[in-house]
């Protein structure tokens, strides 16, 4: 099968190398040259557009910023659509807005091109290992067809409704996120003002009803208050801004993703975007009189 990757940013680049060790024929291209030589490698044939790909690939696969971004890589000059015969199959990986998804499927529809949207949990952890959680929209039958690959990206794979559901879940999992590192955060800055072990803290912690995967892997850095990169501040806060969309719309109330929101746009205009989105404790331990 021929598998097309458009955007080889932290997720994509890696997601791509998944695809290739599981040995379907792969081509990619980015936006911003010189991110595909350990690609090339791999026996992965680098394209000079969009177009490209999608003219040699069954499935193309997008995985870009934002919701402007797919649009761009899609229908833009050069974009997915340029190059897609009808029958080949786009599945959007990005987090973007759930309407716009549905209105993008519109449009490849148009061209006798399907399109599956399929954002993923697990960050740049989980893309390395190939064991991502991928939240699907749209036909069964498309499913079907892109599963072999899916399964070469990740080990949970659930289909969860029509075309855009995909995107709902991926933020209704960013809002259980928000509020699952601010209290991770603020918990452990408790035990460091308490004066506690705080690894001690967490492995008591881990045996009951406060263990989380945050809580797991995220703790040192908060204690540390050094935050490499998993999933940067600025795209989980671009996140929840579709999110709070969404809420809006439906008339829900999300009150700890709108302070998470706040938070992380204080870190934004501080410096912080592109720290892991951990670094909400480095908000938190300002507050509580701790070293910046």
């Amino acid at each position: 099968m021929r598998v097309g990757f458009v955007g080889l940013g932290t997720m994509g680049g890696a997601m791509a190398a998944n695809a290739a060790r599981a040995g379907f024929d792969v081509s990619a291209w980015n936006r911003t040259p010189g991110r595909a030589a350990d690609l090339e490698e791999l026996g992965v044939a680098v394209r000079d557009s969009a177009a490209a790909v999608a003219a040699g690939s069954d499935i193309v696969i997008t995985i870009v910023s934002d919701t402007p971004d797919v649009e761009a890589v899609l229908f833009g000059p050069g974009g997915v659509a340029e190059g897609a015969a009808a029958g080949t199959l786009v599945v959007d990986m990005s987090t973007i807005s759930p309407s716009a998804t549905r209105a993008f499927a519109e449009r490849l529809g148009e061209g006798g091109v399907s399109m599956l949207d399929g954002p993923v949990s697990g960050g740049s952890e989980g893309a390395k290992k190939g064991t991502l959680s991928i939240f699907v929209g749209g036909d069964a039958a498309d499913l079907e067809r892109a599963r072999p690959v899916l399964e070469s990206l990740g080990t949970t794979i659930t289909h969860v409704g029509p075309i855009g559901a995909g995107q709902a879940v991926k933020a209704v999992n960013q809002v259980i996120l928000a509020g699952t590192y601010i209290g991770v955060a603020e918990g452990i800055v408790l035990a460091l003002k308490a004066g506690l072990d705080v690894e001690q803290v967490v492995s008591a912690l881990s045996g009951g009803a406060a263990q989380s995967w945050v809580l797991t892997n995220r703790t040192g850095r908060m204690v540390d208050n050094d935050y490499p990169l998993g999933f940067k501040v600025s795209l989980h806060r671009k996140d929840l801004g579709i999110a709070l969309s969404m809420a809006r719309e439906l008339g829900a109330a999300l009150p700890v993703s709108a302070l998470v929101e706040a938070v992380e746009a204080g870190l934004i205009g501080q410096g912080h975007g592109d720290d892991d989105m951990s670094a909400v404790a480095r908000s938190i331990r300002a507050l509580s009189g701790l070293e910046a």
